[in-house]
């Protein structure tokens, strides 16, 4: 095991003050999206960012009509300023847009999205707080420590995991979480010339080691107890965090001890990895992962911390990162909870922002996971199909493309063996639909059955390039309002809080 040395956070301060004094005065470049509509506005004390991992606009739609039905909305859906987020990445050692060896990746990783709009680059897929050729650029969360904000981070992942560990964190890859160091987890060498960085840099330093170290987060709460050991233990001691838990016993935090917690500054981790879902703390409520909180527990906890004493302000960041990893695994029933979840952190934040009147609220995504996609009621997929549908347009030939199909559309049995949280279950090859009732539906009609009237499918097991939403309350929320890229959420959430200009 090998450990920073105590200049490490001497030395990622100097790193991140020679990167804010490099970037004042051009951060409007990346984030300039007006300024409103010529009115006068509240100061902006506060900006809370909630980040739906992995959720596209179809996540929305599916989670409203589940809940709340065709007419009703999610409070996400409640905010006054809406608009759409490109979310692409940048190949390794590429340029920035414009530059001549700009070199795009269309589809993002969580890492190179959180980097985006928390350091305003575009960089490769597993890059945290390092630009597309390996330079450490400074963070939002850092550029707020720096200008004495408070600071929090929240997520139901383990908290080294990409989207947390963009804002506290600098490595040429995302997997350097910790405990231990390996050349393999940590080193980049394709991008280093060849040769390993000494391990007192801090691009190779275990995430987790950062995190303990650094100071970046005032308030961090999540999972992923098993990244952090004694040492890390005593540093966040020894920097003022009231510790929950104990990572030298690898004794898990629990929501009771949440409730209690008062400290300016406090770490929690609730499970040895990333938290549990909430549809199996719903049907387990006996069970030791019903003792994590919710997102929107965390969320309100938080909120509460930060605001304590606090003249100039906070800047918290949180994460429902579940939406994602239950998306990768095509668990509509899963995702879908996780989904209410995250959107009655939402509501926390939301119900916070109406009564405070200083505070911006941002609810957006990284990217979109799996191709989640609502089909008719009684229809079904290509993947069930033993071809792919014709298509013939008989009126006109000269419609066809090539190949020309001119039959098709018929299901593959083996391939669509019923419902798959219903009739088919049981078969793990199926790749037929999964169905769920919703408050339209009329009494008696249950998940799981055909008469069920939200039909949902996966068109993969990974992240697409779609445009993610992007929802705003509160001063300057029309700054989110249009067609943005995930860039410019560093420029408009620094202009808000008047830490870069």
């Amino acid at each position: 095991m090998r450990k920073p040395s105590r200049g490490l956070a001497a030395a990622l301060a100097l790193v991140v003050a020679a990167g804010v004094a490099g970037s004042m005065g051009v951060a409007n470049a990346t984030g300039g999206h007006g300024h409103g509509h010529g009115q006068s506005k509240p100061k902006i004390k506060n900006v809370i960012y909630l980040l739906g991992d992995g959720m596209g606009r179809t996540h929305v739609t599916a989670a409203r009509e589940r809940y709340y039905g065709a007419d009703g909305k999610l409070n996400m859906e409640k905010f006054p300023a809406v608009g759409q987020v490109s979310t692409y990445a940048v190949q390794q050692a590429s340029g920035q847009p414009g530059d001549a060896d700009f070199a795009p990746n269309y589809v993002t990783d969580s890492a190179s999205a959180a980097t985006a709009w928390s350091s305003g680059v575009k960089t490769y897929n597993a890059a945290l707080g390092v630009d597309a050729k390996g330079n450490v650029v400074p963070t939002i969360m850092e550029y707020a420590k720096l200008a004495g904000l408070r600071t929090g981070n929240v997520s139901t992942a383990e908290i080294t995991d990409a989207t947390p560990a963009g804002q506290m964190s600098h490595a040429l890859l995302r997997g350097c979480q910790g405990p231990t160091y390996s050349d393999a987890a940590c080193q980049n060498p394709a991008l280093t010339g060849g040769a390993n960085l000494p391990t007192t840099d801090v691009r190779v330093t275990p995430i987790a080691d950062q995190i303990a170290r650094n100071n970046t987060a005032d308030v961090i709460l999540g999972g992923g107890l098993s990244r952090f050991d004694a040492a890390d233990e005593s540093a966040l001691e020894a920097n003022g965090y009231d510790v929950l838990g104990s990572p030298t016993s690898q004794t898990v935090a629990t929501k009771s001890d949440l409730a209690g917690a008062s400290s300016k500054k406090v770490f929690a981790l609730f499970n040895k990895g990333n938290m549990t879902i909430e549809k199996y703390k719903r049907e387990n409520p006996a069970s030791v992962q019903a003792q994590e909180p919710t997102v929107a527990e965390m969320t309100k906890k938080a909120i509460d911390l930060l605001k304590k004493g606090n003249s100039r302000g906070f800047y918290l960041q949180v994460e429902g990162a579940l939406i994602d990893k239950r998306s990768h695994a095509n668990d509509a029933a899963q995702t879908l909870e996780e989904m209410k979840a995250f959107d009655e952190a939402v509501k926390v934040a939301y119900d916070f922002a109406k009564k405070d009147g200083h505070t911006l609220v941002i609810v957006t995504a990284d990217h979109e996971c799996a191709g989640f996609n609502i089909i008719e009621k009684g229809t079904f997929t290509n993947a069930e199909a033993t071809t792919p549908p014709a298509n013939a347009d008989s009126g006109n030939p000269a419609n066809n493309s090539t190949p020309s199909r001119p039959a098709g559309g018929t299901k593959d049995p083996v391939r669509s063996s019923g419902i798959i949280n219903g009739a088919g279950s049981g078969d793990p090859a199926n790749f037929a639909p999964a169905t769920f009732r919703t408050p339209d539906d009329p009494a008696g009609v249950v998940d799981g059955t055909p008469e069920a009237s939200l039909w949902l499918t996966y068109l993969s097991g990974n992240h697409t390039g779609a445009d993610v939403p992007v929802f705003a309350y509160g001063p300057d929320s029309d700054e989110l309002e249009g067609s943005i890229d995930n860039t410019d959420l560093f420029g408009i959430v620094g202009g808000a809080l008047k830490i870069v200009h």
